[in-house]
């Protein structure tokens, strides 16, 4: 808030909502003159039954969303502003007041409510004058305190890579439990880098790169279009001078043209749509400069259609698709290009239909498609979506249910729930570096007809997580398009998955799906239950063992001393020479009856049981641990790890695990490893109700076709 500039670092002119590239067609609305608006605040308080001429641009701008707003807290807003800060000068001269002045109003033309345009005109008067936040809660009601306080305490942030992570983290709860605190300060940096010209280049190159790493993408997720293209192109020139001037003569160059295919094609799809007598606004939408050079660099040289997109506006979305089919009948389409993000709307409340057509020259010429409501908030975003503290319409109560809190779209509620489930600051803020680094998104879709929203690179992983939240620890397999696949699959736009879940809590994720993960919601989940069941000291000479899990984020209570784990053997199967022992079996070699089992005293007075040919027994030993005898007690259910190795082939993994469904074996948990040299290795964990059918099942195994061999699983104990 307080990077006083002048001089725009953007050579082409620049609207509050677009950037729009010098030689455009487009009419844009002027710059507004700041040292006019700052000669007007100098002029002091108006008559008290009128407003200050210095808001006159703010208030139609308000207007024109919202007609019936009282204006009553935007007069008493700026009268307290102007008073606290004058005699206050931005570095180029300027009044100050023309700084929050400039950001109201980049908020109204995005359609902002009163309440977010009144704690706009305080944003600095905390920070910067004697104005406490009481006198703004009085004055202003506790709504316009908060917002205020809010965007303060961002401006404390330090967004670099020196950031304290659990100061981000603060920062981005408090701006999720009300969205617009966000808005404030993405409008706030906006005129700052509109304004940044009179910064040394190496502050502007340092705020620059801050914008890019942090601000844009927070205004991708939060859909504010307007403002993230306008700070992409401002950031492209000054971190990129040489490559935004060539793009700029590039522009410049095609407004030149005499012909215009993009104006040829838009009248084509006017009278289109007057013929099949729908009602549309058929409009140019030129590319800003950050757009244009990346399709320069995608198809290289470019053609007048490659600098802009058409757009048709209609009133309800069933026009959207009959524009579609009019456009596809009457015209040539180029059906790979055609998306629906009105049926499957983007993570931030994106909704349009996508496509494209050939010109009669062969240019193809993309149009987007949608209705105004679903313009102004792919313009806007979440600013678009009004007061979150309103009552809901008669009008929406009845045709939405439930009302949805629009200060929540689906990745600030997400934002919310890592930051609650990461186990520690630093995992919180690099889950979180790394989503914003995601600029693509992907839809899958679940058998039931749900979708799920996913970015690019997501696996099946990812789908549990995101579907089942940490019930997605016992998630055992999928399905991906009707067919097995592993959980480290990687998936497409498009596809559907189902995902297998095991029964039995006992199930547990491994480490390698760390690896796998790309998702914050699933890296913090795993993460989070990895740092609750640490393995067990090696010092104790014990291996990690299978623990029970909990289905929800809270740690699972301790077991008493004497109660078995879930699946596993009881003391009545399990006994010791060794009276009031805990019996507990080896991971390592997962014994079963009727093995030859041996015993070794451990940390805590349990037994542990080892079959005697596991590697361990001879650590054991040679570490000096005393040995218990152990044998096999009535009862015969059991649970035992099978290692399957085979040749790749098509449908072996749906084979192998039929097989074993029809000898009774329960999956309850199973990974398959990336193939080798044509070979592949499976790893199962099955419950039998009777282990003496173990050697039938493994020979049930070894008979599918291409499994080669099927053994017992055994796991290298720690060394002592």
């Amino acid at each position: 808030m307080n990077a006083e500039a002048v001089n725009p670092a953007t050579p082409g002119p620049v609207t509050s909502g677009h950037v729009t590239p010098t030689g455009s067609r487009r009419k844009s609305r002027p710059r507004l003159d700041l040292r006019r608006l700052g000669r007007a605040a100098l002029l002091g308080p108006a008559a008290r039954d009128r407003l200050p001429d210095a808001i006159g641009h703010v208030v139609d701008a308000h207007r024109a969303h919202h007609p019936d707003a009282d204006l009553e807290p935007l007069r008493r807003a700026y009268l307290l502003a102007e008073s606290s800060h004058r005699g206050q000068m931005r570095k180029s001269g300027e009044p100050y007041i023309t700084h929050p002045l400039a950001v109201t109003l980049i908020l109204a033309e995005l359609g902002a409510e009163t309440t977010t345009l009144t704690a706009s005109l305080l944003h600095d008067t905390v920070e910067d004058t004697e104005v406490t936040l009481d006198q703004v809660g009085e004055q202003f009601g506790e709504e316009v305190r908060y917002l205020v306080d809010g965007v303060t305490k961002l401006e404390k942030v330090d967004y670099g890579a020196a950031a304290e992570p659990e100061t981000f983290r603060k920062m981005l709860v408090a701006t999720g439990n009300d969205v617009r605190v966000m808005s404030i300060k993405l409008a706030d940096r906006l005129h700052n880098m509109r304004t940044l010209g009179v910064m040394r280049p190496e502050k502007q190159e340092r705020i620059a790169k801050v914008t890019r790493d942090v601000l844009i993408p927070l205004a991708e997720r939060l859909g504010v279009q307007a403002l993230k293209t306008e700070l992409e192109d401002l950031v492209f020139a000054i971190l990129h001078p040489e490559e935004y001037e060539h793009t700029r003569e590039l522009v410049v160059r095609n407004a030149a043209r005499a012909d215009d295919p993009l104006a040829e094609v838009a009248d084509d799809v006017r009278k289109v749509l007057r013929e099949a007598d729908i009602t549309a606004e058929v409009l140019i939408r030129p590319r800003h400069f950050v757009s244009v050079h990346r399709v320069s660099r995608r198809r290289g040289a470019l053609r007048g259609a490659d600098f802009g997109r058409l757009l048709v506006l209609v009133n309800e979305d069933a026009d959207c698709y009959g524009v579609l089919g009019e456009l596809h009948t009457c015209m040539t389409p180029v059906v790979s290009e055609f998306k629906d993000f009105i049926a499957v709307p983007k993570f931030n409340l994106y909704q349009s239909l996508h496509t494209a057509v050939a010109g009669t020259d062969g240019q193809v010429v993309e149009v987007l498609i949608r209705t105004h409501q679903m313009h102004k908030v792919a313009e806007a975003g979440v600013v678009a979506l009004g007061n979150p503290y309103a009552a809901p319409s008669e009008e929406q109560s009845a045709s939405d249910g439930e009302r949805v809190d629009p200060t929540r779209p689906g990745w600030l509620s997400r934002l919310l729930d890592w930051q609650r489930a990461a186990p520690d600051p630093d995992t919180f803020w690099s889950t979180l570096r790394e989503d914003l680094a995601q600029d693509r998104e992907i839809t899958v879709f679940r058998p039931d007809g749900g979708t799920l929203g996913l970015p690019e690179g997501a696996t099946c992983v990812d789908a549990a997580y995101a579907q089942y939240g940490e019930d997605a620890h016992a998630c055992i397999g999928a399905r991906v398009n009707g067919r097995l696949a592993t959980l480290s699959t990687v998936l497409k736009d498009g596809d559907t998955v189902q995902l297998l879940m095991g029964q039995d809590v006992a199930s547990e994720p491994s480490r390698e799906w760390l690896e796998h993960a790309h998702t914050p919601a699933a890296r913090i989940a795993i993460q989070r239950w990895l740092t609750a069941h640490p393995a067990q000291d090696e010092a104790s000479g014990a291996v990690p063992e299978e623990t029970a899990r909990p289905l929800t984020g809270d740690p699972a209570p301790s077991p008493a001393p004497d109660a078995p784990a879930p699946g596993r053997p009881t003391a009545a199967q399990v006994l010791a020479d060794r009276a009031g022992a805990t019996v507990r079996l080896a991971g390592c070699c997962t014994p079963v009856p009727p093995d030859e089992v041996t015993g070794f005293a451990v940390r805590g007075g349990a037994v542990t049981v080892h079959r005697v040919e596991c590697a361990g027994v001879a650590r054991m030993k040679s570490a000096g641990r005393a040995e218990v005898g152990v044998r096999w007690g009535e009862g015969a259910e059991c649970r035992v790890t099978l290692v399957a190795e085979s040749f790749v082939r098509p449908h072996l993994l749906a084979d192998l695990t039929e097989a074993m469904a029809l000898e009774g074996a329960e999956i309850v948990s199973a990974t398959v490893e990336p193939p080798d040299r044509q070979q592949v290795r499976h790893t199962y964990t099955v419950q039998l109700p009777d282990a003496a059918h173990l050697p039938v099942l493994m020979r049930a195994m070894r008979n599918v076709a291409g499994v080669y061999d099927v053994s017992r699983a055994q796991r290298q104990a720690p060394g002592v």
